[in-house]
């Protein structure tokens, strides 16, 4: 009888782990399908054979087949891994920064990575006239590194130090003057307010692989990162005292954190622009499905991420033909209801 008792805690402890590992399953086929109709749906639809021999069908001198190539290969290729890939960063991004400044409604916007980079893009459009996005995308990830590591290095100096309210002021204040900056380069120079314009917006449309790729490096560098932070991060939610008391080196763990933070939003904004709201949502969203444990928040976070903003991405395509809405236009008609319905129901618990 009591080698019975001794095991059904194990047991019921083991449920839950199944329950969390089917629901990764479960995401990843949702996000499978959400990519297959990422391929498919645009300004021409196409059949799953379409897009098949589009991905995988060698150059032929049908013209209907090279037309279909270039569709998919070409256009709705890269804007679908892009979507994933910026969808991964800025759901994973979201969720470590609820959980570093322990504030429920914290984006990744508060580092200022995303004022950051929209300073250096029209920073680099005026100054060196380089206006194309292959240029300027760097730029932006230098800018929204630099911004990042400014906000970080304020908020650990003075009595405030390490304290998660005094990284959210500093980062506020950061990314208001450079926000006013940013509108100020703008409207002196034509060319930097026309590509502010369409970055802005937020969009996975346009950037080829060329881009794409070196981007993901930095991504994957942050992912990379923010795995080995799970474990002090979970305790750091116990309070810096706690945290200590069990051995995290709280100052270390935090900052590894916020690089990787830096890496994956700064990275994800430079590629496509700043996708507001989009790390909120899914962090919320992950944490009701697995609760506050970030070995499993933050997975749920980057597959829902991916799935949200892929799904964004397709329905702007559809909703204006033949024209289309921009994947960060779409998630923040999506997000702004979300934030005023955690308002109202004052889901603001500690995350």
């Amino acid at each position: 009888m009591s080698t019975i008792a001794e095991k059904r805690p194990a047991a019921g402890a083991a449920t839950p782990r199944r329950r969390l590992a089917a629901g990764v399953g479960v995401l990843l086929a949702v996000l499978l399908v959400a990519a297959a109709a990422s391929l498919a749906v645009g300004a021409r639809a196409l059949g799953p054979g379409e897009v098949w021999r589009g991905l995988f069908a060698a150059a032929d001198s049908d013209q209907r087949l090279t037309e279909i190539r270039l569709i998919v290969r070409t256009v709705r290729l890269p804007r679908t891994v892009l979507a994933i890939v910026a969808g991964v960063a800025l759901g994973i991004g979201g969720a470590l920064i609820q959980g570093c400044t322990r504030n429920p409604i914290a984006d990744t916007g508060l580092l200022g990575v995303n004022a950051g980079a929209s300073f250096a893009v029209v920073s680099t459009i005026s100054v060196l006239g380089l206006t194309d996005p292959f240029q300027y995308v760097w730029s932006a990830f230098l800018g929204a590194a630099a911004a990042g590591a400014v906000v970080f290095g304020l908020s650990s100096i003075g009595r405030g130090a390490g304290n998660p309210l005094t990284l959210a002021l500093a980062g506020q204040g950061i990314a208001v003057f450079l926000a006013a900056m940013t509108t100020a380069v703008a409207l002196t120079d034509q060319a930097s307010l026309n590509a502010l314009r369409f970055w802005n917006a937020g969009t996975v449309a346009g950037v080829g692989f060329g881009v794409i790729w070196p981007v993901s490096v930095f991504i994957a560098a942050g992912l990379v990162l923010a795995l080995a932070t799970l474990p002090a991060l979970n305790l750091l939610n116990l309070g810096d005292d706690v945290a200590r008391g069990l051995g995290v080196n709280t100052a270390r763990s935090r900052t590894a954190a916020i690089v990787a933070i830096t890496l994956l939003a700064g990275a994800a904004t430079a590629a496509c622009g700043p996708i507001a709201f989009l790390g909120l949502m899914v962090a919320h969203v992950a944490r009701y499905l697995t609760g506050p444990d970030y070995r499993w928040l933050v997975p749920y976070a980057g597959l829902l991420g991916a799935a949200v903003l892929l799904a964004c991405d397709i329905v702007g395509r559809v909703v204006v033909r033949p024209g289309e809405l921009d994947a960060g236009v779409v998630v923040a008609l999506l997000g702004a209801p979300f934030f005023a319905v955690l308002v109202w129901r004052g889901k603001f618990s500690n995350a």
